[in-house]
């Protein structure tokens, strides 16, 4: 493809500009005086783009995108790049979803959730290095494995108050 424009920026932002124009009567007299004014706007960006010189970056943008495509068609060493791409965006979405589900987060030892779970489920006994419950027992049962597995307060508050109406 050529590295110029085959003609100069401002005719083609001035071509541009006046079919712009003639959709834009048609929309004025179609839709109303609100749209065909919008139109105007924009039929006088591509004139502006050609008398500040960006036709010819417009024109170098474009033929690089189709080079970069025909390429794309023909070349290993491009499709691998795309492979690997593809990864990113896959390795992306998938550490997305594991936070959300909070699977291989780890909680450091001065982050807010690290103290709350320590304060809710008790200490680290240095002996043995099991968890000790917060009023000093291993556990009580079903009910002291759901209290520490959930380590938010308003979650304990709600599972309390369904515990209460004997709801489980």
């Amino acid at each position: 493809m050529p590295e110029q424009l085959p003609i100069a920026g401002p005719m083609l932002g001035a071509a541009l500009t006046v079919v712009g124009l003639i959709v834009s009567w048609i929309f004025w007299r179609r839709r109303g005086a609100a749209s065909g004014l919008r139109g105007v706007a924009w039929s006088l960006l591509p004139l502006a783009a050609g008398l500040m010189g960006l036709m010819t970056i417009l024109w170098r943008l474009v033929t690089d995108l189709i080079g970069f495509f025909v390429s794309l068609a023909f070349n290993p060493i491009v499709w691998a790049g795309v492979v690997v791409a593809g990864l990113a965006v896959v390795l992306w979405v998938v550490s997305g979803v594991m936070r959300a589900r909070g699977v291989g987060v780890r909680k450091g030892a001065g982050s807010p959730e690290a103290e709350q779970g320590r304060g809710s489920a008790g200490a680290v006994d240095s002996a043995g290095g099991g968890a000790v419950g917060a009023g000093g027992t291993a556990g009580k049962g079903a009910q002291g494995a759901k209290q520490q597995s959930s380590g938010d307060d308003d979650l304990g508050d709600i599972e309390d108050l369904l515990r209460k109406h004997g709801i489980e």
